[in-house]
Order: C-alpha cells, then structure tokens, then sequence
C-alpha cells in the first residue's frame, strides 16, 4: 500500500512541479546558483573561517540547515537510489540539486523577507510564514505545511536518521563478531531520546550551535575518507561516470535488466534528490530564516552553497565510493546503509565499519537536532509559542521508538511526507516568484562581506 501511495505521491505531476519550478527559478534569477556561485561560495568560506557578525549568523543558520539535510540520506539514501534505479539515479540528483540550488535560494530569501519575531528575540520563519504574510488568500496553506512539518518531523527527520544508525551499529558489531546485549536497540533509543530531549530544551540558539561545531568536522572527515576510497579506486572513476550518465537514459544496459524502466530511475533519482537536499520542500527556510543579515538575498547565497555541498559534493562522493568499489550491486533491493558500507569495507577494510558508523552517529544526531527545529516551528505556528516543550516531549518518545522500526517501512513514509510538503511550499514559490526575480535583479556586483558595507 504504502509502494502505491508513494508511487503516486512522487508520480509525474510532482516530479513535473519540482522540476518545472526549479528551470523557472533558474530562468528568473537569471542562473543565480551559477553567475553568483562564486560570491556565495566566498561568503561560505568567511563564515566558516569566522568572519561573520556574533549572534545568530548566517554561517550559523547554514550549518543547521546542513544539519538537517546533510545527514544518512547522503550515505543510505544515496545507495538506495543507486539499488533502486540503478547508477543513472545519479545523474538525476545531480539535475536536481542544480536545478534545486536557485530552489533554496529563492527560499532563503523569502524566509528572511517574511519572518517574525518571536517574544524571547529569536526569528520564526519559513513556507508557513511565506504564505501567510505574501499569500493572503491561501492562509490554509500555511496551516497545511505546518502539519506535515510536525509529521516530518517523526519520519525522515527522526525514524529514518535512529533506524538508519541502528542499522549500522548492528552492521559494525556483526563485522567485528561483537555480540550485542539483549533489548539493545531499546536501550540505545532511550538513551538518545532523553539526550535529544535535553539539547531541544534548549532552543534555537543550543541547536544552532552543536550544528556549528559537529557539521562541519563530520563532513570533513567523511569527505576526507571518501577521498581515500577513490584515490586508490582511481581507475574505475572514467568508469563510474560512464555508468551514471549511460543508466540515466538507459538503465536497462547498466543493471543488466534488474531496472529498466526510464522513468523509475527519474523518479527515484528526483525523490531521493529532494529526500537529500531537501529543495523544495521549504523546511531549510525555517533555519535560514533566523539568519543575522542585512538583506535577504545575502542568505539565499548560504541556500546556495546549501544544496552544492550537500548533492553535489557528498552525495557525489558516495556514488563514486559505491561504483568504484568493485563489488556487485544487487539491483532493484533497497539495502540502505549496508550498500555504503560493503563498498568502504571492499576497498578499506572492515575496520572502516567503526568509522562509517560513527559517521553515521553524527550526522544521524544533527539530522534529528535540525530537524526538531523545524517540527517545533511548525507545532508552534500551530499551537503557539508555547508548543516547544510538548513537541520536545514527543520528540524524544519517538526517537526511542524509532530504534526498533522497519527500514523500508520507514523510508517509504519519509518519502511521501516530502511529497506532500513540497506542493504548498512549491505553490507559494510560485505565487511569490516576481519578488525572487526582482531581488536576483539587483544583486551586487560584488560580496558584501559583513563589515565591508554595501
């Protein structure tokens, strides 16, 4: 049942939707994501070097948004994708994470544009607040997006990031015959729930700040590993590429028949393209929103760089590692993590099954962090301010429960519920499209650095 829903949900007319409104997107901000990219990658590079204003800052708003998209969707979503729709799935997140990237910068600016501010002086922003203050005859819609927000919040924000980390503990302990104590997964999902439930207490700001420090140092790290893969895999690379672009047009010749069908390999590629980076479905704006900027579209550069380091550059690395790993692929199953992890341990050893779990840890536990802001904004625009603290109640609840879920039960929900938040939020781009090409119009010619004025 849920293989139908979700066959239909991420059926033509949505791929359609996130596809056309990304080529549109492109077209208004004239190539924004590719005649500003290096002035948005200049503006990364002097926030992670901390040259950005104190407070809520607009490095520190990206890192929590990368908290949320740069989790175990680019290491089990990815593998999915390739097992599913074979390696042209690749060349399909690629399309949309290039598309997707003028996608999150048209929301980033919007979300700053239309923001509120909250009583304890923190920022409340995103798809719920763009259709409400710039939509004003569609108010439903808001209301809409808030609710699958908060479900999201239980399903690819929290179930598929524990289930996923679960699967790689058990993965490693298996590898290293290390047997695992009877009520493990319960256990460990009652610990990680009530540390969650700590850190959410905190707010906006404590969640800001544990993406600051652990985003970047797991990205590096896994960044760096993969580099390692490839480099002493560096003759199958020719090979690889030759296999991403032949299976997008033509997945049958690739998989040997396992997937044959064109417009599988597209709708998996685009859905776990979204599921990655999320573009499109709005929920970044709700971090980006919080950003200490002058004007908006100085945010819209960090949605940017948003997309590119998670699709473009993890995603890819991961693609590459599996496809370059010289083992079979078993085409048209979805193993999740355990495809990433038999390709590191075919080229590294299974000493890697330690290092990909921890990897796995971190990212899962941002994931969630991030994540949980989201779901708490949207309960709160819903149920008002005072919302947080049951949401986190909640929260915590369902991250235990999620330890002992089914994967494919779990992924297959995630994946509706993207689909469903990505149409209001995708409406309410459209509506608000003239503004986003009126802002890419007087753009800078150069990057206004904080301190440097305009």
């Amino acid at each position: 049942m849920l293989e139908t829903v979700n066959a239909w949900v991420w059926g033509v007319p949505t791929l359609a939707l996130i596809l056309g409104m990304g080529i549109y997107l492109t077209a208004a901000t004239r190539f924004v994501q590719f005649r500003r990219f290096g002035a948005a990658w200049r503006r990364f590079v002097s926030g992670f070097l901390g040259k950005n204003s104190s407070g809520e800052s607009s490095y520190r708003a990206l890192c929590t948004a990368l908290a949320a998209t740069v989790g175990t969707g680019n290491l089990a979503g990815v593998a999915g994708a390739i097992a599913i729709g074979g390696p042209g799935a690749v060349f399909w997140m690629w399309i949309c994470g290039l598309l997707g990237m003028a996608i999150k910068f048209a929301e980033a600016t919007l979300a700053v544009r239309y923001r509120v501010k909250l009583e304890n002086g923190e920022y409340a922003a995103g798809p719920m607040y763009m259709i409400r203050l710039g939509m004003k005859k569609y108010h439903f819609l808001a209301g809409l997006y808030a609710f699958f927000g908060v479900v999201a919040a239980f399903g690819v924000g929290n179930a598929t990031q524990i289930n996923t980390l679960m699967q790689g503990i058990h993965s490693a302990a298996k590898a290293f015959a290390l047997p695992l104590p009877k009520g493990f997964d319960v256990i460990a999902g009652v610990v990680l729930g009530a540390v969650i439930m700590v850190l959410f207490f905190g707010g906006a700001k404590r969640i800001g700040g544990i993406a600051q420090a652990l985003v970047p140092l797991a990205a590096v790290c896994y960044f760096l590993l993969c580099l390692l893969v490839l480099a002493l895999r560096y003759q199958a690379i020719p090979l690889a590429f030759g296999q991403i672009i032949r299976g997008a047009f033509s997945p049958r010749a690739v998989t040997g028949g396992a997937v044959g069908s064109l417009l599988t390999t597209l709708r998996i590629g685009i859905s776990r393209g979204v599921f990655t980076n999320e573009a499109g479905m709005g929920t970044a704006s709700i971090a980006h929103g919080g950003a200490d900027v002058a004007e908006p579209w100085q945010q819209g550069y960090m949605g940017i760089m948003e997309v590119f380091l998670d699709t473009i550059v993890i995603c890819t690395l991961t693609a590459l590692v599996i496809l370059c790993a010289g083992m079979p692929i078993a085409y048209g199953e979805d193993t999740g993590i355990m495809l990433t992890m038999q390709a590191f341990e075919a080229v590294l050893g299974s000493w890697v099954q330690v290092v990909i779990t921890a990897f796995l840890c971190l990212f899962a536990f941002a994931t969630v962090l991030g994540w949980g802001l989201y779901g708490g904004r949207c309960a709160q625009y819903l149920f008002g301010q005072n919302a947080w603290k049951g949401f986190v109640l909640v929260q915590g609840i369902a991250v235990a429960v999620s330890a002992v879920l089914e994967c494919t039960t779990v992924w297959q929900v995630s994946e509706i519920i993207n689909g469903c938040m990505a149409i209001p939020n995708l409406l309410a781009l459209f509506a608000l499209r003239r503004q986003v090409g009126q802002i890419s119009k007087k753009l800078p010619g150069r990057l206004d650095l904080p301190g440097r004025g305009r």
